[in-house]
Formats: structure tokens, sequence, C-alpha cells
């Protein structure tokens, strides 16, 4: 599995390779360089007689500019280089490269010319072909401030092919959130482990396709068990989906007991325990009020429903209990919330089940504001398993933490909250985190933003039951069924486009999402 690192992560990786390995920092620059430069190559096979802007800050990204320069003008390209400092200011590696580069200049100065920054200058610039962006690198924090924000600006307005070199200026390494200016890529070839900036916020919108190269650091570095952040792809995913026995049944296969809707509320109700039986579970048993019974029996075929006494707004009651205890011993995973509503007795209800069931529980939705309005510490003092399944508004709620501030900084967030309470926890959004409750962090690599629609938490939900209930970890189930889930919605959407999903489109591209993994 890949690992994600922060700014400041990538920052020890780096210190550790010169100081404790003796790797000279200029050959982690020459190679860093020469991995951006074999991108663009590949990617623009044609650079003869190309015009190429390379805009350099001062530091180690400037420096690694500078060698992207002098690689480049060997493909027989016309090199521009805009130095957004003084040659004086420039320090280290970045400098002595800035040296060799004015020496290439010299001896071949119709094809290599370096510019000091002016904005005059820039705008006498004509259009280049490709622009490599070498500003600023991932420990950049704060806002743009000018002339870098001029700029930008400009960059972004050219209609070129923008090289991002490790991370888009303005983008912030670790969160990837963007205060006011930052460069569209089209490419951003990033170096040693993939920035938790690339995959978050703004940054995830402005980096365009991402190269991760190598660039000699030692893989017992990249690999520490201190870096505690991975990206999720498909064989990841592969490598733990359940094998069916040649003879299971249908109870040997998972058993998920669902615990949703109310009246007004049954989609939620149908689209969590179908799509808990389209993940794989061999028999889904939905409890419903009995007002919304006759609905969900029609509608459901294959799910099990049953009637449970009802509050006098639809909702389940208290009176519910006795009724559900005797279903909870048949069950591999109880799943409760979607569609329950805010009702206070159903809310008292679902706080009882909480604190006195000792088994696998999911919950989602209405479950999550039980938890919210009661106080999330309570879960501190229960023996169950427990994996949440919050958006950024149910999180705010659960911890009191504004949702900017969530969202801003959505793996820390959701590590921390995970190893407070001991369980899993999974962030939706973009991208989805899923945290264990040792702390490590799981950001997921499908979906699409079709998949914006009512539902589709519902469906995702059901599908982590599903799998949880075929003897998967809580973590593993957590992490793969957002995999599931995300490649459902891009198969659905290659076939109907993004604008017109519905959520029960990915339960019906789910068993293709399966089979393909």
């Amino acid at each position: 599995m890949q690992r994600v690192v922060s700014a400041e992560e990538m920052r020890w990786c780096d210190e550790t390779t010169v100081n404790t390995y003796g790797v000279p920092g200029m050959l982690l620059m020459e190679n860093a360089g020469r991995g951006v430069v074999e991108v663009i190559k590949d990617q623009y096979p044609t650079l003869q007689s190309k015009k190429i802007l390379v805009v350099c800050g001062k530091g180690n990204n400037g420096g690694d500019g500078f060698v992207i320069a002098r690689l480049l003008s060997n493909s027989c390209a016309m090199i521009n280089v805009l130095l957004m400092a003084s040659s004086s200011e420039l320090k280290g590696d970045a400098k002595k490269n800035f040296v060799i580069l004015q020496k290439f200049a010299k001896k071949s100065s119709r094809q290599i010319k370096l510019y000091r920054y002016s904005k005059k200058l820039l705008m006498s610039l004509s259009k280049p072909d490709i622009i490599v962006d070498a500003m600023f690198g991932t420990g950049f924090a704060g806002s743009v401030r000018k002339p870098f924000a001029d700029v930008i600006d400009w960059m972004n307005n050219q209609g070129s092919q923008i090289v991002a070199v490790d991370i888009p200026s303005g983008v912030n390494g670790t969160t990837g959130v963007v205060e006011n200016y930052g460069v569209r890529a089209k490419i951003t070839v990033t170096f040693g482990s993939i920035k938790s900036g690339l995959l978050c916020n703004q940054g995830r919108e402005l980096v365009g396709s991402v190269y991760c190269i190598d660039i000699g650091i030692p893989y017992s570095i990249t690999e520490d068990k201190r870096m505690r952040t991975f990206l999720v792809e498909q064989v990841d995913v592969r490598r733990i989906i359940p094998k069916r026995s040649m003879h299971a049944h249908k109870y040997s296969v998972g058993k998920v007991l669902v615990l949703a809707g109310s009246k007004g509320l049954t989609g939620a109700a149908a689209l969590c325990s179908t799509s808990a039986m389209r993940a794989g579970a061999g028999a889904v048993v939905l409890g419903i009020p009995e007002p919304v019974y006759p609905i969900l029996a029609r509608k459901l075929t294959e799910v099990m429903t049953f009637p449970l006494p009802a509050t006098g707004d639809g909702t389940l009651s208290l009176d519910a209990l006795n009724g559900i205890r005797a279903k909870l011993s048949w069950a591999d995973v109880l799943m409760l919330g979607p569609g329950l509503s805010q009702n206070l007795e159903t809310q008292q209800l679902i706080l009882k089940l909480l604190l006195e069931y000792r088994g696998k529980v999911l919950v989602d939705a209405d479950g999550l504001n039980a938890i919210a309005a009661h106080g999330i510490s309570k879960l501190r003092s229960t023996r169950a398993q427990f994996i949440l399944t919050p958006h950024v508004g149910e999180f705010s709620r659960l911890t009191g933490l504004p949702s900017v501030e969530v969202e801003h900084h959505r793996i820390e967030a959701a590590r921390v909250l995970a190893k407070q309470i001991g369980a899993t926890v999974v962030l939706k959004g973009v991208p989805t985190v899923t945290a264990s409750k040792e702390g490590n962090c799981y950001l997921n690599s499908t979906g699409n933003p079709g998949m914006a629609t009512a539902g589709s938490g519902d469906v995702l939900s059901g599908i982590i039951a599903g799998l949880w209930a075929q003897g998967m970890s809580d973590v593993e189930a957590a992490y793969a069924g957002v995999y599931l889930h995300g490649l459902s919605g891009d198969l659905a959407a290659k076939k109907l486009g993004e604008r017109g999903l519905l959520a029960n489109d990915l339960i019906e591209y789910l068993p293709a999402a399966m089979q393909l993994i």
C-alpha cells in the first residue's frame, strides 16, 4: 500500500537521507530534475524548438527547476528561466545548480536565457508551450503574496501546459488548502512519496495527473512505520476481499441486521439494506416502524423486513427494544441510522442499543446524530466494536469542531477522533478518510463528483456492513467498502455521465466493480 506523507514528514525523509545516510543533496536534486524531465519527454515527445518557461523560486524547488532547465536544453527546446529572486538570495544546492546553469547559458545563449523577474518582463514574454512551476515546494503554507500572486495568475491564463514540480505553487503540502492563489497544473511530478496536499481540498483540483518518482530516498525511510497514512488502490482491495467457500450458504457468508427508515424516509432503509446484500452479505434483515412496513415489504424482494412498534411520528419507539434484542443474537453486524429520524424517543432507543450491545455496530446518519446529542464520550464505556461513517457536518456535531476546520484538516481530524473513542471512523468527502483506533489513515482513490447525490452515503454504509459481516476486519471492511463504492460510481459515470447519477446506480454497478477487483 502506497504511503502518503505530510510536508513535515517529507522534510524528515529528505533530512534523514542526507544527514543519516550521507546521500548528497545535489544528487537528490539532480534525480528530481531528471525525473521531471523524463515525465515531460514522455508526455510531450516533440520538444525540439518548443518554448519552455521554467519559473524558479529561491529554495530547493527552484534548484530543481535549474536542473530541469539544464536537462531540457539537451532536447533542443528553447528555454527561458524566470528567477523570482535575486541570485544573491540563492543558497546551498540551489545556488550551486544556478551557477552550473549560468555556465550552460553562456555557452548556448540562443537556447537558454535567464531572466530576473519584473512585471514589465513578464508582460513581454511570448506564450510558452510548456511552463514548469518550480516556485514553492511542499513546505509552503499560507497565502501567496505579490509578485508571486501576479505570476501565478499570469501562468494560469496563458493556456500553456503547466508542469508542477513536487506540488503546484500556492498549495499547502499537508492540507491541500489554497488560501488565495494556486497554480493549475496539467501534470504534477512529486518526489519520493505522494503528499497529502495533492489529494485533499483545492490541491486535488489543481494537480492534474500526478506522477510520483523515485529520487533515491532509501526504502527504509519512505516505509518508516511512523508514516501512518496510506493511499488505497485496486491491488490493496483485491488482496483482502473475502473468498467464498464451495460449501457456503446464506447464513455462513454474513448476516446483517439493519435498523433504518421512518415515515417519509423509507428510501434510506431500502438503499442501505439492498447495498449490504449487493456487497455479498448472505442475509439482511431490515427492522422498520410498523407504519412504513407495507411500503418496504412491497419494495424489497431479497431483504427480509419485519415491523417494529412506532411512535406517533412513524419512527421506531422504545417499545421496539425487545423485538430488536431478539434479532441481535442472529446478526453478525448491526447497522443503524439511515432515515431513523431525530425523534427524541427514537434517539433514546438508539442510545440504549449502543450502550448494551457487545457486537459489531455500524452507525450512520441519525445514529450519529443520537451520539452527538448525548455526547460521543459515552462510546468509550461500551463493549461493542464500532464503525462510524460521518460526513463533515455530522463529524462537526460529534466533535464540536467547525466544519471548515474538519474539511481543511480531514486526515488528522479523523485520526484523532478514531484514537480518542477507540473506533474506526470513515470521514466521507474528498478524499474519504478511513481512520483506525491505532492511528492509521487510509485515503480513497476512487469516486467522482456525480456521487454527490442523495442516498449515496446510505449505499456506502450498506456496502461496508455487508463486507464486515463476511469476516473482514472493521478497518479493511471500511476502506475496501469506500473504494468499491467509489469504483461503482466511476463505472456508472462512465456509462451514464456524472450529472444524472442516482444512488441506485451505485448499487446497480457494484457487482461490476467487485468483478473488476
